[in-house]
Order: C-alpha cells, then sequence, then structure tokens
C-alpha cells in the first residue's frame, strides 16, 4: 500500500511516515499543501493522510482536488479541531475518514489500512492463496500452518501480490507499491526481495516469474 502524509507538523509527520513504514506500507511525507499537490500529481496513493490546517495550500483545497481529479485515492482527514461540525464539514468536502488529534497510532493504522482496501474490489481482511495466509492487520504470514517471518518490504511485496488475485504484477508495480518516492527506479531491488521472499516461503515455488511481465503467485 502506497501513503502520501501531509501535516506541517513535521516532527508529527515524520514519526507517523516511519511508523507506517514499519507496517510494511510505502510512505511519502511532505509538510503542506502544495508540495502534496504536486506528489498527486506524479505518484498514485491509495491513501493521503492529510492534514486540515495546512500551509501553502489550505488541506481544504486539497482533499477537493483529489475528488475532482476522481482518483482511487482515499482520504484520512486530521484536524485538532474535534467538534461534530467540523467533522461534518470534513466528511462532506469528501474525506473517507475523520480522526481528530490527538490520536493513538494504533488507530491511525487500522484507519489506513481500511481505507486502503476500498481503493480495490473487497477483500476478506485475511488474504489466502495458494497455501499461505496473510493477514496485514497482525503483519503474520503463514504457510501451510507454519509461521514465515518477514522483513517489512518483504511483507509489502506479498501482500501486494496477493492482493492481485492471480494476476500478474510488473516490477514497476511493485516498486511503486511497497518503496517510496526516494528509490531508486533502475534498482534490482525488486527482484532481491522476491528471491529472497521466494526462500523464506519454502518449497514448492508459489511466487511464478513470468518473462518481461513480472511476478504472480
Amino acid at each position: 500500500m502506497r501513503v502520501l502524509v501531509v501535516e506541517d507538523e513535521q516532527l508529527l509527520a515524520d514519526a507517523v511516515g516511519t511508523g507506517l513504514r514499519r507496517e510494511a506500507m510505502a510512505v511519502d511525507v511532505v509538510y503542506d499543501g502544495g508540495a502534496a499537490l504536486e506528489r498527486i500529481g506524479v505518484n498514485d496513493y491509495d491513501v493521503v493522510v492529510l492534514d486540515r490546517d495546512l500551509p501553502v495550500v489550505h488541506g481544504d483545497e486539497v482533499c477537493r482536488q483529489i475528488i475532482g481529479l476522481g482518483m482511487p485515492t482515499r482520504v484520512l482527514m486530521l484536524t485538532a479541531a474535534g467538534d461534530v461540525s467540523d467533522r461534518v464539514e470534513g466528511l462532506e468536502l469528501g474525506a473517507d475518514d475523520y480522526l481528530p488529534k490527538p490520536f493513538a497510532f494504533t488507530e491511525l493504522t487500522a484507519r489506513v489500512r481500511a481505507l486502503g482496501r476500498r481503493t480495490t474490489a473487497a477483500l476478506p481482511p485475511v488474504l489466502e492463496r495458494s497455501g499461505i495466509r496473510l493477514d496485514p492487520n497482525r503483519r503474520e504470514v503463514f504457510r501451510d500452518g507454519q509461521e514465515v517471518h518477514l522483513a517489512p518490504k518483504e511483507f509489502a511485496v506479498l501482500e501486494v501480490l496477493m492482493r492481485s488475485e492471480g494476476s500478474v504484477v510488473s516490477a514497476e508495480q511493485l516498486l511503486e507499491k511497497a518503496w517510496d518516492e526516494n528509490t531508486d527506479p533502475f534498482t534490482n531491488v525488486v527482484r532481491v526481495t522476491v528471491m529472497t521472499l521466494r526462500r523464506k516461503l519454502g518449497e514448492p515455488p508459489v511466487i511464478v516469474t513470468v518473462p518481461g511481465s513480472g511476478y504472480r503467485i
């Protein structure tokens, strides 16, 4: 899942970004609404965590532009104002969810994951395919009943492949969904991660390489 965090309190923004990366998400972080619109114009995000009171371009306008573009991106709006009227106003702008500050990081993570599931066709919370059982919320993976311990990027790649339900996922798509914008697009990190993931999942191999196209399970 790819997430954009837009928050002008830099310490909070960086802390949220770090925490979500530990949850195997690809996260970009910006500190004002203008930078947010630039990123949205370049990258496809599943979820935007959007502070409402932003400098340069207000969060309300950022939300309006996301909705106006007809993007499948989901918006989780943050604000220090917790009144019901403020929440209603934020949702009427087109935000998909609303979380007042201060918030518990576990709740933020759960809401981001729930919104991420809504960017694609509905899938069960726990994904199962080819003897693999992946629980995104618990960050657990089992193969044939045996737990498999994965690094965050390995988990992220496996989750993208599982969510594709047998469709081929290109290396470029994996790079976009599992890594942030600072990753060199010419790196071999996808191939190396898939190789490590295959080894950890054991025999017989479940990740198939489709020459010239990508990978599938």
